[in-house]
């Protein structure tokens, strides 16, 4: 059964006049979590989608780059999306229903705010109320102002981001420790890892870019301090050795 299917029998049986958002309140058990974790992507990037005043093409179209969605699985995805758009239950709401599902769990909501990035820049621009919309979901989530500024500069073209940053580690730090920092997020971005906190098979595409970008830093780190070790008269590997 594919979870598009599953998606639909949860909808289903929502009872009349019930909110898309009391879902999170019944989603909770491993097996349901990434069927809430889809929804919840989807139910808030509609919600978002709305926050610069249109719903464009590249946003929609984000929702298929974030998931595998088959043909015929179309009508449920769209099912979701406008559910969400046309409640009435603000986006507040749904962030508070799904950030109590994840009670005392950092990484589903760090995955769902990626895919809201992601989605935030799908037409190439990155509204104040994006912004705004993202910033009041991340306070929600519980994630903090420097966390929040790592995940922008990952996704928005204007800022630059700090390879210590995207580890999250200091540059006072030695290359031991940032190495494991990097390998940490290695670690978490494998498929079982991703799988065993609720991100669903097909959505494994939104831990990519979090790989790339650890990959990158890392390398930037690594070699900038091996130039470093170089000038003061070792080499890299003996700078590393020494680390």
């Amino acid at each position: 059964m594919s979870i598009w299917t599953r998606i639909a029998e949860a909808i289903a049986a929502l009872r009349q006049g019930e909110s898309l958002a009391s879902i999170f309140d019944r989603l909770r058990t491993p097996p349901e979590r990434s069927v809430a974790f889809a929804i919840a992507v989807i139910a808030l990037g509609a919600k978002m989608a709305k926050a610069d005043g249109q719903v464009t093409r590249g946003e929609v179209a984000a929702f298929r780059e974030i998931f595998t969605i088959p043909p015929e699985e179309e009508a449920n995805a769209a099912r979701v999306f406008n559910m969400a758009r046309t409640d009435v239950a603000g986006f507040d709401d749904y962030a508070r229903r799904i950030a109590r599902m994840f009670r005392g769990e950092r990484g589903p909501l760090f995955d769902l705010m990626e895919g809201l990035f992601h989605i935030a820049l799908a037409d190439g621009d990155y509204h104040p109320d994006e912004n705004a919309f993202l910033r009041e979901v991340a306070e929600i989530f519980e994630i903090d102002e420097r966390s929040f500024a790592r995940l922008r500069a990952r996704f928005v073209p204007d800022c630059e981001p700090d390879p210590y940053d995207v580890l999250g580690v200091s540059p006072d730090d030695d290359l031991t420790e940032i190495r494991s920092a990097w390998r940490a997020i290695v670690r978490e971005t494998h498929p079982d890892r991703l799988a065993a906190r609720g991100l669903p098979e097909e959505a494994m595409k939104m831990a990519e870019s979090r790989l790339i970008s650890a990959n990158r830093a890392w390398e930037r780190i690594s070699e900038g301090q091996g130039r470093t070790a170089t000038a003061t008269g070792g080499t890299p590997n003996e700078a590393e050795g020494r680390a």
